[in-house]
């Protein structure tokens, strides 16, 4: 068995650093959404196109981001999906679709809040899919940007191997799905419905493990549950970060007399706008929970404390008469009562466990322990 190996994994469980993980805190706290040139191109690009209407649908597979331009005016609903970022490709497709150089910007940074723009006749939302780590018990994102343009859609994402959308795909098989029956802003609506219900999975996620430590913090109050609070505790920052937002970017939306919106479509993100709300209100109520679950360890850590001073009193009293009795016999005289009778000894022992004894009963009859 190797020595480094077997400390280390014992040393996790002691040294600070790894106990209350400051490197999720350096995550968490160092976001510069200026640092644009921070982000690699993706080392794989899938692009998706499902151009749909009424009584059709066509999904195509493409290879290169040029062909996306033959979807555009075409007389349907086309949605384009692109899984991993590389900048010239899109480039190429901000060129194509006549795409504002700061949207370009706002699609390849990194760590930005939130938020939806109107420029050129395009509606723009940049916001983050979230998913829970069960196993890091983490809260791992995703950042979406989502361009609503005339009978089109864009969609960017950074991870091609996973994302909330896949129902979406099967209503787009469904001749007689509200999507087909739709233009584009549903689908734009659709999208944002969708991101914004798997928060309430994220959420869900994060309620189990929060009331698993509350039985846990009960039963045994320890340096590992209060680990495990101020861990999760750097998880609900990060849910906050992102749900706070959104309900602004919903709201901008609801506020917004683009033509790209129909009136009918508004109504689906009044919707929206109240999930967003309910689950920020929602994360409210995790912060306060977990607030209350610092507060119950810190006042079981002090119910221990007193204990432990409840039972050393206790037996410094207890033990304080032999001191005494003992101390008085040990003096270092001649003439003391009793000091050169033969039951001398045997009455002072006596005396030192009588008195214990009563003391004990006091202390029951008080309710003292």
């Amino acid at each position: 068995m190797n020595p480094v190996k077997t400390s280390k994994k014992y040393l996790r469980y002691i040294l600070p650093s790894y106990l209350f993980n400051s490197k999720r805190t350096k995550q968490i706290l160092n976001s510069n959404p200026t640092l644009t040139e921070s982000r690699t191109d993706a080392p794989e690009i899938q692009i998706t196109v499902y151009d749909y209407k009424v009584d059709s649908l066509n999904e195509h597979e493409l290879k290169n981001i040029e062909e996306c331009v033959s979807f555009k005016h075409n007389n349907n609903i086309t949605w384009i999906n692109i899984d991993g970022l590389v900048k010239k490709d899109v480039e190429v497709i901000a060129e194509q679709f006549n795409i504002h150089p700061l949207i370009v910007e706002d699609i390849l940074s990194m760590n930005q809040r939130p938020k939806m723009d109107e420029v050129d006749d395009l509606l723009y939302c940049l916001l983050n899919m979230l998913y829970f780590n069960e196993k890091d018990s983490a809260v791992e994102l995703e950042q979406v940007s989502i361009l609503l343009g005339k009978d089109f859609v864009i969609t960017f994402q950074e991870d091609p191997h996973r994302d909330v959308f896949n129902p979406i795909r099967e209503k787009l098989k469904q001749p007689h799905s509200k999507l087909r029956q739709r233009g584009a802003d549903y689908m734009c609506y659709s999208l944002l419905d969708l991101i914004v219900d798997n928060y309430f999975l994220v959420m869900e996620g994060l309620s189990e493990k929060i009331e698993a430590l509350e039985e846990e913090i009960i039963r045994n109050s320890n340096k590992r549950g209060l680990a495990k609070i101020n861990q999760l505790r750097k998880e609900l920052i990060v849910l906050k970060r992102n749900i706070a937002p959104v309900r602004d970017l919903i709201g901008g939306i609801l506020r917004s007399e683009s033509e790209l919106l129909n009136d009918a479509t508004t109504r689906y993100f009044k919707d929206v706008h109240d999930h967003i709300t309910q689950a920020y209100d929602l994360s409210e109520n995790y912060r306060d929970v977990m607030l209350t679950m610092q507060d119950l360890y810190i006042n079981n850590v002090n119910l221990k404390m007193n204990e432990v001073m409840k039972v050393m009193a206790i037996v410094t009293c207890i033990l304080a008469p032999a001191t005494v009795i003992g101390g008085i016999f040990g003096m270092n005289f001649d003439v003391i009562p009793t000091a050169h009778n033969e039951w001398g000894f045997y009455t002072a022992v006596g005396i030192m466990l009588l008195i214990p004894v009563w003391m004990l009963i006091m202390f029951k009859r008080r309710g003292w322990f």
